[in-house]
């Protein structure tokens, strides 16, 4: 009769699952907090202490801990090993299913005792999963109640054997590393790099068909972005660049917002009062940009969105939502693919890159830090309610631009949009006439957003020049003194902010 011990805190499922092994003939032995919710449901169940013949002891602390438990989990296949259990009346165990102390739940708490998330540190379960996952060829692990089901008649038993054992491996690496990290806190230590990322999406290549390239996330049933493809054929590796870019930039916007983004920098960004309206006030910033761009929208996707396109060619529309309407629409661009989000907030996880030798590590620029100073007007004109409703925009936007990033926008009417934008230039003058010639005309009478400081006056001559009537910069320079006289001689307001946005 094959034996299955139960050690969970997990009990999601638990009891059916038992209740189907009884049927089957199997015999089953639980801690005791298992053990009592299987007795409640009317399962014969032997205690552990039947097998140790030592009950439980320092409060639970220390229950399988016991060589009657781990030798009839790692006792293999041999008749060797078969008779060294006969010898001390043992019997080997065939399924172990255990789930493990919420440590990662407990921590994030911040309420939680430094006495009760030392208790949340399971020892005897993560030993019982390695044990178990050691002799996959012979026992079956379960530490994921979603794996209940397909272990009642696995297709292929050695296989999912396998699989399991892998999971139970994966599960209590990542357990010892939030461990790690949260006495790494205690003691004020660096925390280790820990990453356990699994290839859910192939790619057909990287940023050019001769590399090779796959997606990792850091759930084995994650998807790119943690979004839904809803239509339209798979994202490539420069796909996923530009909507996240996209994505990133649409959601820092408490206004409903639209991004196009082409080779991973905005091309265009508007607010209004609903995505419908700012859509194509978004494409109009640079329409030949556009062109097989991807777009983001912080609003649910409507018909009136979709006329708002055009028959501008799109690669990818991301959105928290489409309505069946403009799934109909957009059905008929076959070539436009649909990502449907889950949640419509700025990313809060920290940004990793990889280096040469390492990696880099930063917190995300959503916005401004609150112990930043205020505003400052720095020249003789202070900028009127209109400009200053543009500037704000405009610095908002700025920061999700390639650095050296310049940004030329309006505001009419509830809305705001830029018309014009440069970037990833070596110097700073130089993105201001490329900003300059994307407006054309557009520029007269439009706010300038710079993401960091200008170092010589000639950029807010560049600026007065083709009609900027009002700046919003970090300030800082040595030369300060000069660009706020040049921004007077031309009349300009300016407005420092103390902080700096670059992105490399």
């Amino acid at each position: 009769m094959p034996v299955a011990l139960f050690s969970v805190y997990d009990k999601t499922g638990l009891t059916d699952f038992a209740a189907q092994l009884h049927r089957r003939g199997w015999t089953l032995v639980a801690s005791s907090g298992t053990a009592r919710t299987l007795e409640a449901s009317g399962l014969p169940v032997l205690p552990v202490e039947s097998l140790t013949g030592e009950p439980e002891m320092l409060d639970g602390r220390v229950k399988t801990l016991h060589p009657a438990i781990h030798a009839a989990i790692l006792a293999r296949d041999t008749e060797d090993d078969r008779r060294a259990l006969a010898d001390r009346g043992w019997q080997p165990i065939d399924l172990v299913v255990v789930n493990l102390y919420p440590f990662e739940r407990v921590i994030a708490d911040p309420e939680a005792s430094l006495e009760t998330i030392i208790e949340n540190i399971d020892i005897g379960g993560v030993a019982l999963l390695r044990a178990a996952a050691k002799n996959h060829a012979r026992v079956t692990v379960l530490c994921d109640p979603e794996d209940y089901r397909e272990a009642l008649d696995p297709p292929d038993p050695p296989a999912f054997r396998l699989r399991m054992a892998q999971k139970a491996f994966a599960r209590t690496a990542a357990y010892d590393a939030a461990i790690e990290a949260y006495f790494a806190s205690r003691t004020q230590s660096p925390v280790p790099l820990r990453i356990t990322a699994y290839p859910v999406y192939p790619l057909r290549y990287g940023e050019n068909p001769h590399q090779q390239a796959v997606f990792y996330s850091p759930r084995p049933d994650g998807s790119p972005l943690g979004g839904e493809l809803l239509q339209g054929k798979a994202l490539s590796y420069n796909n996923l660049l530009d909507l996240d870019a996209a994505w990133r930039a649409a959601t820092v916007f408490p206004e409903a917002a639209v991004v196009v983004v082409k080779h991973a920098s905005p091309c265009g960004i508007a607010t209004a009062p609903t995505v419908a309206q700012a859509v194509s006030l978004a494409i109009a910033g640079d329409p030949v940009s556009a062109f097989g761009s991807v777009i983001a929208a912080n609003r649910e996707v409507d018909a009136a969105f979709v006329e708002g396109l055009g028959d501008l060619f799109v690669e990818c529309i991301i959105a928290p939502g489409f309505t069946l309407e403009a799934r109909h629409l957009l059905e008929r661009r076959k070539n436009a693919r649909l990502i449907q989000m889950p949640e419509v907030t700025p990313p809060e996880e920290p940004e990793w890159r990889s280096i040469v030798g390492g990696w880099l590590w930063q917190t995300p620029d959503t916005a401004d830090p609150s112990e930043s100073s205020p505003w400052r007007v720095v020249t003789q004109r202070e900028p009127d309610d209109v400009e200053m409703e543009a500037l704000r925009f405009a610095w908002t936007a700025v920061r999700y631009v390639k650095s050296n990033a310049v940004l030329l926008a309006r505001a009419e009417g509830g809305r705001c949009f830029t018309v014009g934008i440069g970037g990833g230039q070596p110097n700073r003058v130089d993105c201001v006439r490329l900003a300059g010639e994307r407006a054309g005309g557009r520029a007269s009478g439009a706010v300038l957003a710079s993401d960091a400081f200008f170092p010589f006056p000639d950029g807010v001559e560049v600026a007065a020049r083709l009609g900027v009537t009002a700046i919003v910069q970090p300030g800082g320079s040595v030369r300060d003194q000069a660009v706020i006289q040049a921004a007077d001689r031309a009349g300009l307001a300016m407005v420092f902010t103390g902080v700096r946005h670059f992105r490399h």
